[in-house]
């Protein structure tokens, strides 16, 4: 006979009350006054320690946190990547002092590990300093500088943007996986998006197609409006995005802007 592995996806608690978020509005988890007073450093609420991250002596190694973090890493490296994706079995850890948390995360990241490192990370954590309970709960995290001044976990600071309505960041994940009985797990992936400008389409298709700017004017000091002399164009990644700019009796100084992000020409 087969052993058949029981298997679910866990899902977030708060659905269960039936509650839903309307259109055009996502769902986001309250900060009370007793999570900001938990917190170890008010300045650093929100945040990770900061840690000196390093390689082993090889330089091929996985990261590591002396004193601070304990880990258990799978990781690959040395080519390009955009994105990962597993599926990441939910439990909740005995976590025994109120300022340790215990997670399981994807990770993603490049620069170098002194001052600018970047990385994007999603997964579950217990954190009964962040959350107040031992729950494991959904999070996010960023950063572009190795946790030194920018990013926070979920949406405690700016710089990440949600969009959808059905899973709140922070909300404890229900239900859990236990010891020789039924798993639970979450589907996470990150990748690179294909966010658009304008239309989405790129200057050269025009009119009908791609964004546009007209009648650009400025105003003097006399209150008279004045037709633009000497306009600079600047497309970061062309590839990407671009910007193209003309004049005519109609629409006088004009530019068309915009494109798809992501294709073939911008990986």
């Amino acid at each position: 006979t087969s052993e058949t592995e029981e298997i679910a996806e866990s899902f977030q608690q708060w659905h269960d009350s039936g509650e839903s978020c309307p259109e055009g509005t996502v769902p986001i988890r309250r900060t009370t006054e007793k999570d900001v007073l938990r917190a170890n450093k008010l300045r650093r609420f929100g945040k990770k320690p900061i840690r000196h991250l390093r390689r082993d002596s090889s330089g091929n190694g996985p990261l590591t946190t002396p004193q601070l973090l304990q880990h258990a890493v799978v990781f690959v490296n040395g080519d390009q990547y955009y994105g990962a994706k597993a599926n990441i079995n939910v439990w909740a850890p005995k976590v025994t002092d109120p300022y340790e948390f215990s997670l399981s995360q994807i990770w993603v990241i490049s620069g170098s590990f002194e001052n600018d490192l970047n990385t994007i990370e999603a997964g579950w954590q217990v954190s009964p300093e962040l959350y107040g309970d031992s729950y494991p709960r959904f999070f996010t995290y960023w950063t572009t500088d190795a946790y030194q001044a920018t990013g926070c976990y979920n949406l405690l600071c700016s710089g990440f943007v949600q969009t959808n309505n059905k899973i709140a960041i922070g909300a404890a994940i229900s239900p859990r996986s236990s010891y020789r009985g039924r798993q639970f797990d979450i589907g996470l992936m990150v990748w690179k998006t294909y966010t658009q400008m304008g239309s989405g389409h790129f200057a050269d298709e025009g009119f009908g197609k791609s964004s546009y700017f007209r009648n650009l004017q400025t105003v003097d000091w006399d209150n008279n409006l004045l037709p633009l002399n000497n306009l600079h164009l600047l497309a970061d990644h062309s590839n990407c995005y671009d910007i193209r700019q003309g004049r005519n009796g109609v629409w006088g100084t004009y530019f068309y802007y915009g494109g798809p992000g992501r294709n073939i020409r911008c990986p």
